[in-house]
């Protein structure tokens, strides 16, 4: 299927160019396939995941159609297009073409079709968060306070409750952070809230929290040295696509910002397929185009390889299309003046070739077949040749539910990521807070309570005991003695000026031990 430093990717007979491969020294280059809908986009990408993998390199892909989980399952002699595949192989001189499954790790964000696969809250960032919810300027600064309050804190941010606990904890003290951390708008606070819980609603809820998605687990290799094929289920994932992108441009920076350099290796740690890649780009803001060709730019340093899927080069920035070192380009249709400028453009970006005109090879290209330029020894793009992509060897077509299943029992991280795990977090450490401060309040309510009533008790003992005093005074008994009468003269005058001193101490003893 492979040689051992290149792919082959397919070449023709007498009206075709000469075998075309993919040197696996500049894979990490970076590349590109684009082509109309129907043209054989996907096809490409399952047949270059196959040869990456059977050359022990791991891959990550999405399946936006749900045609890709075929891959781990071998192709058949009763297939319908056996004979057509079997004719191809031969016409294109690809001599060792045979049925085989690979080794497939399959995922999936709502834990359905594949393990879940998480993210924290934390390890998103205030960048990607404002980009998932389409937040303003104004909105994303107070997102930033958010996670600089957090970690300021010590409160982890991981996953939405976190999020929306210590925005309300905000808003409750929007005054006192102002001061320090420019204006925190409640009214930008609300807006927030509402995009989270619309997020929620579609299900983005289940993609925040532990256990966080492993690196490690994307780059493993089978015993025989095959790397595995990890495919994310994107069919329902596309109904959100701005969730989609935002997920896939978080893991290539995840990539990015934990592997270390490698420099040239002589085939990539990794090859990452972007398909729908314009759902990346389309309004982005200009700080997270930088970043994305900041991340193209370097990441092959990385030993990671980028290929972008979409139907258009014009859907691609220009300064990040041009790190997009190998390129397959099916056909393109143009029946608007925009169409035909755009095909325009993309002949634009290959290399010529004599024999042909790259424009009108463009239009005529069938199903099956591409226009296809590669780097070649040192890394100079070779001339654009036509030619016809080479027949997959898995399956083409999804597998069953049953043979999903079955997969994913057998998969190295089973049971790994199936049980969530809720640790101490800001919802929890912001909870605790307002219990305390609930606690307090109450407690401070019922001092003042029993301050009240203390002073009401010994306002009603004063006036009992001066009343009482005063009709003891005018009891006289005529059969007292001289002295009884001083005695009592003698206990009166005590009365009068220090009993009700003595009462208010006792009384006051007894409230203050209540």
């Amino acid at each position: 299927m492979t040689e051992t430093d290149r792919i082959f990717i397919g070449g023709g007979g007498a009206d075709y160019a000469s075998p075309q491969n993919l040197l696996l020294k500049y894979a990490n280059r970076h590349g590109l396939i684009t082509g109309a809908t129907g043209t054989g986009k996907t096809v490409t990408l399952q047949i270059l995941a196959e040869s990456f993998s059977a050359c022990g390199v791991p891959v990550f892909l999405a399946d936006v159609k749900g045609d890709l989980s075929g891959l781990a399952k071998a192709g058949s002699k009763d297939f319908k297009l056996h004979e057509a595949f079997s004719s191809r192989a031969a016409r294109i001189g690809f001599s060792d073409y045979a049925y085989a499954a690979f080794p497939v790790t399959f995922w999936d964000m709502f834990g359905q079709q594949g393990h879940p696969v998480r993210t924290t809250v934390a390890e998103m960032g205030p960048l990607l968060i404002s980009r998932l919810l389409e937040l303003s300027e104004a909105q994303e600064g107070v997102i930033n306070i958010a996670f600089r309050v957090a970690d300021e804190q010590g409160m982890a941010l991981l996953d939405l409750k976190d999020l929306q606990s210590m925005l309300v904890w905000l808003g409750e003290n929007a005054k006192d952070l102002s001061l320090r951390y420019g204006n925190v708008s409640t009214a930008s606070i609300g807006t927030i809230q509402r995009r989270l819980l619309v997020l929620e609603n579609q299900g983005g809820a289940s993609f925040f929290g532990e256990p966080a998605l492993a690196l490690d687990d994307l780059m493993r290799l089978t015993p025989e040295g095959q790397g595995r094929i990890n495919v994310l289920a994107a069919d329902r994932l596309m109904s959100s696509p701005r969730l989609y992108a935002t997920f896939l441009l978080w893991l290539l920076s995840e990539l990015f910002e934990t592997l270390p350099e490698v420099g040239d290796p002589d085939k990539p740690k990794l090859v990452f397929f972007f398909d729908e890649a314009h759902l990346l780009f389309d309004d982005a803001p200009k700080g997270l185009l930088d970043k994305v060709e900041q991340v193209a730019r370097l990441i092959r340093s990385k030993g990671v390889s980028v290929f972008f899927i979409t139907q258009n080069p014009a859907d691609v920035p220009e300064d990040i299309l041009g790190q997009m070192g190998n390129r397959i380009q099916h056909a393109l249709r143009a029946y608007t003046p925009r169409d035909q400028k755009a095909l325009r453009a993309a002949a634009e970006t290959f290399r010529p070739n004599p024999a042909f005109d790259t424009e009108q090879a463009i239009r005529e290209v069938g199903v099956g077949e591409a226009l296809v330029s590669t780097l070649q020894a040192k890394g100079v793009p070779s001339m654009v040749e036509r030619v016809l992509i080479r027949p997959p060897s898995s399956q083409l077509g999804p597998i069953s539910d049953q043979e999903r299943k079955a997969v994913m029992a057998a998969s190295p991280v089973a049971g790994q990521y199936e049980q969530t795990i809720d640790r101490d977090s800001a919802f929890e450490a912001l909870a605790r807070r307002a219990e305390q401060a609930a606690r307090a309040a109450a407690e401070a309510e019922q001092a003042e309570q029993r301050q009240s009533d203390s002073e009401r008790e010994y306002s009603s003992a004063r006036r009992y005991t001066g009343s009482k005093v005063s009709r003891s005074t005018s009891r006289r008994s005529r059969s007292d003695s001289v002295g009884e009468t001083f005695a009592k003269s003698i206990a009166r005058s005590l009365g009068t000026r220090a009993g009700s001193a003595i009462v208010r101490g006792v009384l006051g003893g007894l409230f203050r031990g209540r």
